[in-house]
């Protein structure tokens, strides 16, 4: 399997396969960048069709944690790592434990944290094995960190609205939410509270229906979402949600979600703005949670503090959006820019 010529290669500093034959683990570590910081970034546990899957997934979440943690101000780099495995099936306290060793030997280069597949309890076994752990609370408290990830897209959503739609609020905005699990349920809810109306979809219909019924919302399948009347569309699922056939579908004007990599690829932002649909760069909109999960790790933690950070979300979205506006670029393009400029000072 070749890495320096892979497309997802960004000279990315340090890419390690490990693997356990006693626990069956099977993993990708992948750090892009440590100029800020160590790199910090989740693990996700996944049954990925091919190695060649894996490595493509964790090469670009690794790159988006770095031009995430550096728009967001944090002092981090960008790292990723996965698990070729089914998390209902085959994760086993020995699989974590075997991941723990791999993580650990990486010296405090990588900092691990939940992720798709992987839960707080999960982190706390690895953590019997590396200190090298990043999302385990404070004082008792959860570390999950999807509210925050959630709020954090809240925020990015008041400012896409206010540049795509010249709206000041969310009373009566029509949002369509691809994927309700932690962070898209969690969104849901703040929407409704700020009298949005949603349509919704998931592939886990009982839990669609049970969120959608206490919100009083529209669900569809996760077809149907792309082809929903409404002036925002959330993608909140997994990654390349924005094909040349769904930009073609869509009726919202703004995007703005929480998924990763939402881009199946790169020229997509150009057809996007030629629709005039206005993107929100994705790993701008969703570090809510990364800023948690760094707060966390300083021992002057207050939540006050993590909110007001994470409020940040929204200038930063105003800067990216105006700066785009005056360079009749695309907000991607820009986004990558800044963080660019952030990363290599």
């Amino acid at each position: 399997m070749s890495v320096f010529s892979h497309p997802e290669f960004d000279h990315h500093q340090r890419i390690v396969f490990g693997s356990d034959a006693e626990s069956g683990l099977k993993a990708i570590i992948a750090v892009h960048d440590t100029r800020r910081g160590p790199a910090l970034g989740g693990l996700r546990i996944f049954p990925y069709a091919s190695d060649e899957e894996a490595l493509t997934d964790v090469l670009r979440l690794s790159r988006g944690m770095t031009y995430k943690s550096a728009l967001a101000d944090l002092p981090l780099g960008g790292g990723k790592a996965v698990i070729i495995a089914d998390p209902r099936r085959d994760k086993t306290p020995a699989l974590l434990r075997a991941m723990g060793r791999l993580v650990d030997s990486m010296n405090g280069d990588y900092i691990t944290a939940e992720d798709s597949g992987s839960s707080e309890a999960d982190m706390r076994i690895i953590a019997d094995i590396t200190e090298h752990v990043g999302g385990l609370g404070q004082d008792g408290a959860s570390g999950d960190p999807s509210p925050f990830t959630a709020r954090g897209v809240f925020c990015a959503m008041r400012s896409a609205v206010r540049h795509g739609l010249g709206r000041d609020d969310m009373d009566g905005l029509r949002v369509a939410i691809q994927g309700v699990g932690h962070v898209g349920a969690h969104l849901a809810r703040l929407l409704h509270e700020a009298g949005a109306r949603l349509v919704m979809t998931d592939v886990d219909r009982d839990a669609l229906e049970r969120l959608a019924e206490s919100l009083g919302a529209e669900t569809t399948t996760p077809d149907g979402i792309i082809d929903a009347d409404v002036d925002v569309f959330a993608p909140c699922a997994m990654g390349a949600a924005l094909s040349t056939s769904v930009v073609e579908r869509l009726k919202a004007q703004v995007i703005c979600g929480a998924a990763n990599n939402q881009l199946a690829s790169p020229e997509i932002a150009g057809l996007l703005k030629a629709r005039n649909i206005l993107y929100t760069p994705d790993y701008v909109a969703n570090a809510g949670g990364v800023i948690e999960i760094a707060w966390q790790r300083r021992r002057d933690y207050r939540r006050e503090d993590v909110m007001s950070h994470i409020a940040g979300i929204e200038s930063t979205l105003d800067e990216i959006f105006d700066r785009a506006r005056r360079e009749r670029n695309d907000p991607a393009g820009v986004a990558d820019a800044l963080a660019r400029e952030r990363f290599r000072d």
